[in-house]
C-alpha cells in the first residue's frame, strides 16, 4: 500500500499499523439490515488519511456507503486495528490508472479501463487498536503474567483515536502552498 505523509499524529499513528498488512476486511449492512464483510486490497492511504481500494460498481457493497467498518489484522505482529467511517466512489481515471497494478486483472481483466471498475474511498471516522509486543515470546510471558497478577501486564497498548474525519476536512480545505 502506498502511504503519503498524513495531515496529523492520530492518522501518522493509523498509518504505521496499518502499513504492513495489505488486506482489510470490509463491513457494511446489506438491504436486509445484515452486516456483510469481503477482504479488500487497500492501495492507497491519501494525506488526508483515506484508504483507497478498488471495487466493482456493480456488487451489493457499493449501495450503502454510510456506515463501513474496516479491520486489519497482523497476528504475527499481534497488531489489530479497526477502523470505522464511511466511503464513496470516484471514478477519477486517472487516480484509477496510478494505483492500477497487474495483481488487480483477475478481478477487471479489461484493465484499469474496465467498464465497471471504480475506486472506493474509505474516510475514516475513529480508530481502535490493540498493537502488542511483536515478540511471541514476549506476549507469551505477558500472558502468563497477567494471568498471575489478575491485570494485563506487557500486552501491548491499545486505544482509540476519534473525528479523524473532521480533522481530515480541515486538512482537505486548508490552502496548499
Amino acid at each position: 500500500m502506498k502511504i503519503a505523509t498524513q495531515s496529523s499524529a492520530e492518522l501518522t499513528h493509523v498509518a504505521k499499523l496499518i502499513e504492513d498488512i495489505p488486506i482489510a476486511m470490509l463491513t457494511a449492512a446489506e438491504a436486509d439490515g445484515s452486516l456483510a464483510s469481503r477482504p479488500m486490497t487497500a492501495l492507497e492511504m491519501d494525506a488526508q488519511g483515506a484508504l483507497w481500494f478498488f471495487t466493482d460498481v456493480q456488487t451489493s457493497k457499493v449501495d450503502d456507503l454510510r456506515s463501513l467498518n474496516l479491520s486489519f489484522t497482523d497476528r504475527d505482529q499481534a497488531a489489530y486495528v479497526s477502523l470505522s467511517g464511511h466511503g464513496e466512489i470516484d471514478n477519477d481515471r486517472a487516480r484509477i490508472q496510478k494505483l492500477w497494478g497487474v495483481f488487480s486483472r483477475p478481478w477487471f481483466p479489461d484493465g484499469p479501463d474496465s467498464d465497471n471498475l471504480a475506486l472506493l474511498k474509505f474516510i475514516p471516522d475513529t480508530v481502535d487498536y490493540w498493537d502488542g509486543p511483536t515478540s511471541k515470546m514476549v506476549r507469551v510471558l505477558g500472558m502468563i503474567a497477567s494471568v498471575i497478577a489478575g491485570k494485563p501486564v506487557g500486552l501491548g497498548e491499545s486505544g482509540s483515536h476519534t473525528g479523524l474525519s473532521a480533522s481530515t476536512r480541515s486538512a482537505a480545505s486548508k490552502p496548499q502552498p
